[in-house]
């Protein structure tokens, strides 16, 4: 199942613990670390707010619902996922007393202070995580896999499980269709593709509209907690044939989030070759492009002369080797990672063009470079009998399944 979101190999040699995480929301608790805005007079207003089993997007709308405001006015740092206890800075650009009187299931919701500027996406530091293990099958593999992780300092970069969709990993699809531009395979994939895995009612919602494409009596049928396939699913009823209108119902970070997720497959794919042929990801080699930063679209081609004074920056924390995020702008690497990105994007029959959308321009993706591997400095532990708690910083961007995995190496539906 992993191999189908590009990840095939692990970094780690031990045999993992099993287990399952998220057994329970607080069983896997997220905080950000933000880089807040300067106070000062304005109409945003930044609060602090500590949420249980809500994804970000749907939040986002039930926030602006409660309040009445435009989902718009609603700025955000990153997404989190649902199954989980989370607490994020957001502002919100309306009074204090509507902010104060909005009320929402298993949220809560603190202003801290005015501000002029509303927080954007990527403003943040990084997230500290405290998360338990459950169902460990071998406690005592721990030490060993802790050992191995202590030796790397480091973890695979790879975009983790909850970027594709836990229950149905198919949002690089999705993506796939929009970069193709077809929209209508885009859309049906997102609605009506059922997966093994997903609670029966759904899948067989799903596997109804797949084979009959009746969108009212689908709409009948398809359960409430699908908010956003309904929304679309009601637009084609009323508008056959209007796929693209169809999927603008959806939230437009939503929708970007399609062509992220495709970007992040192939990503995944490259890193997955580079570890299956020996190579290593937190040493640069010849060919290589290094960035001063985990994410950048800048970089130095690694060469000769320049080779072993990066490499000593790599072990200081100063620069990182990375892969593609494809794009029409994205560098490719020299050499054998630029090899191995080439075939990559050969077998996916993808041109960076493609990525200017011009039918959809508002999606378009330069693309950048992503670290191989994800720097990491300490782990906090603790065993209680069959379950295992972690507690650890991860920098903006990086997923704590993917450091997780290592461990674990349970099957897919275990994160």
């Amino acid at each position: 199942m992993e191999k189908d979101i590009g990840i095939e190999v692990y970094l780690t040699k031990e045999e993992g613990i099993k287990g399952k995480i998220k057994e329970n929301p607080e069983d896997f608790f997220v905080e950000e670390l933000p880089i807040y805005p300067k106070p000062a007079k304005g109409k945003h207003v930044v609060v602090r707010i500590k949420s249980k089993n809500w994804e970000t997007n749907k939040l986002i709308e039930q926030l602006a619902k409660a309040i009445k405001i435009s989902p718009k006015a609603i700025g955000y740092a990153g997404i989190k996922d649902k199954r989980a206890v989370t607490v994020q800075i957001m502002t919100i650009a309306s009074p204090i007393h509507k902010i104060l009187n909005a009320s929402i299931r298993d949220v809560e919701i603190e202003p801290l202070y005015v501000t002029n500027k509303p927080i954007m996406h990527g403003m943040l530091v990084g997230n500290k995580f405290r998360i338990w293990i459950r169902n460990v099958e071998n406690p005592r593999q721990f030490y060993k896999i802790l050992k191995e992780i202590d030796g790397h300092k480091s973890f695979p970069n790879f975009f983790g499980v909850q970027r594709f969709g836990i229950a149905r990993p198919i949002t690089h699809l999705v993506g796939k269709y929009l970069i193709e531009n077809d929209i209508e395979k885009a859309v049906m994939t997102y609605i009506a593709e059922p997966f093994e895995g997903e609670d029966e009612e759904s899948y067989k919602a799903r596997k109804f509209l797949k084979e009959s494409r009746d969108f009212e009596e689908a709409l009948k049928i398809y359960p409430k907690k699908l908010e956003f396939e309904r929304r679309i699913i009601e637009h084609l009823a009323k508008n056959p044939g209007d796929w693209e209108n169809a999927i603008k119902t959806l939230p437009p970070n939503l929708i970007r989030i399609f062509i992220h997720a495709y970007q992040s497959y192939i990503f995944n794919r490259i890193l997955s070759a580079r570890i299956k042929e020996g190579l290593p990801i937190n040493e640069a080699i010849r060919g290589d492009i290094v960035t001063k930063e985990l994410n950048s679209s800048e970089g130095v081609y690694v060469n000769e002369k320049n080779i072993a004074r990066i490499n000593r920056g790599i072990k200081k924390g100063k620069c990182f080797p990375t892969g593609v995020i494809i794009g029409y702008e994205s560098k490719i690497a020299k050499g054998e990672m630029g090899e191995i990105e080439a075939r990559i994007l050969e077998e996916e029959d993808i041109e960076p063009s493609k990525f200017k959308m011009p039918y959809m321009p508002w999606l378009a993706s330069p693309g950048m470079r992503r670290s191989l591997f994800v720097p990491l400095k300490r782990i906090v532990w603790a065993i209680e009998g069959s379950s295992i708690f972690m507690q650890f910083f991860l920098p903006k961007g990086c997923y704590a399944t993917s450091l997780l995995r290592e461990f674990m190496k349970a099957d897919i539906y275990s994160y």
